[in-house]
């Protein structure tokens, strides 16, 4: 007959024992007797030893608790001798909920006339974005509140809610200004069919709930697509929705925020004129909002390069939906050309944008005070070849972008910061444009041949593209 003993036994930081489980294996048949100890009052379920997810980015804010497992088999022989077998197992890992201090990239600027950050990670929960908000010298940011690719997700637990609010009044973060959460990529509030629509409603109504759980005041989304249905009634639908969800006293006074999208076809926002005519389905005006996604209305056809091609654009925003509608902006440069309507997000400066759009911005003072939200792609490889995300890429945007209020376009720190920026970007663009004048030319009638046939939609932005 043969037994095995196995103990787990839970450490704390210094070392000292939180808990231990001791599992009892019999050859013939197995039994499990479940022993809980430990210092004071320390009392966990069996099911809190287990390892939790690791992170996938490295440098999470996250504390381990440690968790020391040994096996002893016991096998008794034909004689009736005893052998005794220790085998030690590998320590696992537990994440903490506590926030825990990063290592600041850069220090936040203080009394700045923007609010610049980027969209950080809540992994291991939205208590731990506070760490990498902080991280990056950011202020301003977004989060995602739940998973944005799956339907399923446990509901915000009070504790993480309340260490998250505590975290901002500790580090003087005002959420309620400066935090702009985005919505999951798997709603579409166009959506007519019964079961879709209120599947997409219970997650729009989820996070808004959320929102004013947390003391957050804004909340951006994607307005949806009409593959389903007409575009008008699409456009109904959203607004019906925003209206359902003002009713809604779980809501308190959160305010969605429709982004303008990249590309046309089906896809719903890729006009001023499309969020303005949601706006007009909804009732209460005060608590609707819209948020320029400087990469997506570029490749939609609105120019901000130049202070010209900006002043246009920003007169026509104001003549179709109104400014006093703006709420934030995403800032992203645009790996596609003008017009595109890919939605390619590039480092500030690199792209077809360039950094003369982005001086244009920082430097409207109707835009001062308002999240401006880095969504630029920060995928990295080391000398070994293996990815990492460089977080460093954001809190040098923001710095560059803090810096750029003020500063001569003419200056030599400008010219040379452009140069320096269009050179690192220049490998990139090329590689898109060429993408895109490919396209184009399929896309041409052939001569005698009457119209091509259509072209693939883009009604929708290019999943193999899309990068927010």
């Amino acid at each position: 007959m043969k037994t095995e003993v196995t103990t787990k036994t839970a450490l704390d930081g210094r070392g000292q024992k939180r808990k231990a489980e001791t599992t009892v294996r019999a050859s013939n048949r197995t039994k499990k007797a479940a022993i809980s100890y430990g210092e004071g009052d320390a009392e966990e379920s069996a099911s809190d030893l287990e390892e939790t997810p690791k992170p996938k980015a490295k440098g999470r804010a996250t504390k381990k608790v440690k968790v020391a497992e040994t096996k002893v088999e016991a096998e008794v022989d034909e004689d009736g001798d005893t052998k005794v077998k220790t085998v030690k197992r590998k320590t696992k890992s537990k994440a903490s909920k506590k926030e825990t201090d990063l290592a600041p990239l850069q220090q936040r600027t203080v009394d700045t006339k923007l609010r610049v950050g980027a969209h950080v990670s809540i992994a291991g929960g939205v208590q731990h974005s506070i760490s990498n908000v902080l991280q990056i010298g950011a202020n301003a940011f977004a989060l995602f509140l739940k998973s944005q690719r799956k339907w399923d997700n446990p509901p915000l637990e009070p504790e993480n809610a309340a260490l998250f609010i505590d975290g901002c009044k500790k580090h003087g973060i005002e959420v309620g200004d400066c935090c702009l959460p985005h919505g999951s990529y798997l709603v579409n509030l166009a959506h007519p069919e019964a079961a879709r629509k209120k599947q997409a409603y219970d997650s729009f109504l989820d996070d808004l709930t959320r929102c004013h759980t947390l003391g957050i005041r804004l909340y951006n989304f994607h307005p949806g697509n009409s593959n389903a249905t007409t575009r008008e009634e699409g456009i109904r639908l959203i607004a019906e929705h925003i209206n359902t969800a003002h009713k809604d006293p779980a809501t308190g006074s959160v305010i969605p925020v429709l982004e303008t999208m990249a590309s046309l076809g089906n896809t719903i926002g890729g006009t001023f004129k499309d969020i303005a005519e949601i706006i007009n389905h909804v009732d209460d005006k005060d608590r609707v909002g819209v948020c320029i996604d400087t990469c997506h209305v570029f490749a939609a056809g609105y120019d901000l390069r130049t202070p010209e091609a900006y002043a246009e654009t920003m007169t026509k925003f104001d003549e179709v939906i109104g400014l006093k509608y703006l709420k934030a902006l995403h800032m992203n440069d645009s790996k596609a050309p003008f017009n595109s309507n890919r939605d390619l997000h590039a480092q500030i400066g690199t792209g077809y944008l360039g950094l003369r759009a982005f001086h244009n911005i920082v430097n409207d003072e109707r835009l001062h005070g308002l999240p401006m939200v880095l969504e630029t792609p920060i995928d990295a490889t080391d000398a070994n070849g293996k990815k990492f995300e460089d977080k460093g890429v954001w809190a040098r945007e923001i710095k560059i972008l803090e810096q750029l209020v003020g500063m001569g376009v003419e200056s030599d720190e400008f010219k040379k910061l452009e140069s320096d920026l269009q050179e690192a970007g220049k490998q990139e663009r090329a590689r898109i444009g060429e993408q895109v004048e490919r396209k184009k030319a399929k896309a041409k009638p052939t001569k005698g041949k009457g119209k091509a046939k259509s072209k693939k939609k883009v009604e929708t932005e290019d999943e193999e593209d899309s990068e927010d």
